[in-house]
């Protein structure tokens, strides 16, 4: 890869990071109801009024600490479905392998805080919208777009994922099931927690709402119409294999 591509590749990246941490602000801004991903710091922080940037890097450490806990058992079982002639011509390699990805995993942490200081940033600067319904809507809506892109650009350069993309790989590695698949079951699970945090605490729905169901439709079509639409010119631009 020749540096002027590692160059593109960073600034896609870091790109989409940004626009991501935009989106999900445009997202909570709106009073629709949050993505499932990031509804139970969102219900968290609002119940204890504290910062939702804070809360969501401690979800985000949480999630860090479930991946490197998953890819262990992971690593730990790969041997027994190996005959013992394949273990020990591939132990080298697969050790350096879970080295690796548990570096990776740890990595997201120092990723985690610099997002969340993007998403304060973010949620200081833009003001809520009037309690006009079509304001709302178009703030959801440009929260949902901003998210799909923000996502697919960053996921596309292949460099450290996002813990809200890294804990739903490591859980669909872990348990041998398509992505999507656990995709949908983990957004189920984050919106059931959201809404028994919300009824026991303040006796009423938080962070879930008509926005979370669009949200939930509509980010992964943004995300397949723009790697249609882009994906191929970026990957030749940053040069990802």
């Amino acid at each position: 890869m020749t540096k002027n591509k590692t160059i593109m590749r960073v600034i896609f990246y870091v790109a989409g990071l940004l626009v991501l941490a935009l989106g999900i602000i445009l997202n909570t801004k709106s009073g629709l109801g949050v993505s499932p991903i990031i509804s139970v710091s969102y219900s968290i922080s609002t119940i204890l009024n504290i910062n939702f940037g804070n809360m969501t890097f401690v979800l985000y450490g949480i999630f860090v600490v479930l991946e490197v806990i998953l890819h262990i058992i992971k690593y730990v079982r790969m041997p027994k479905k190996m005959s013992k002639q394949d273990n020990e011509a591939l132990e080298p390699a697969i050790h350096k392998s879970i080295y690796l990805v548990i570096l990776m995993d740890i990595l997201q942490l120092p990723l985690s805080l610099v997002f969340t200081r993007f998403m304060n940033l973010f949620s200081a600067w833009i003001p809520a919208p009037s309690e006009n319904v079509i304001a709302q809507f178009a703030c959801l809506l440009g929260g949902i777009i901003f998210t799909g892109i923000g996502a697919a650009m960053s996921l596309n350069m292949r460099i450290i994922p996002n813990p809200g993309d890294g804990i739903v790989q490591a859980i669909a590695d872990c348990i041998g099931k398509p992505v999507g698949f656990t995709k949908n079951c983990f957004d189920l699970f984050n919106i059931c927690i959201t809404i028994g945090v919300g009824l026991i605490f303040a006796h009423r729905l938080i962070g879930v709402g008509i926005g979370t169901v669009i949200a939930v439709l509509g980010v992964g079509r943004v995300i397949a119409l723009f790697n249609h639409m882009f994906m191929d010119k970026m990957i030749a631009a940053a040069g990802v294999e």
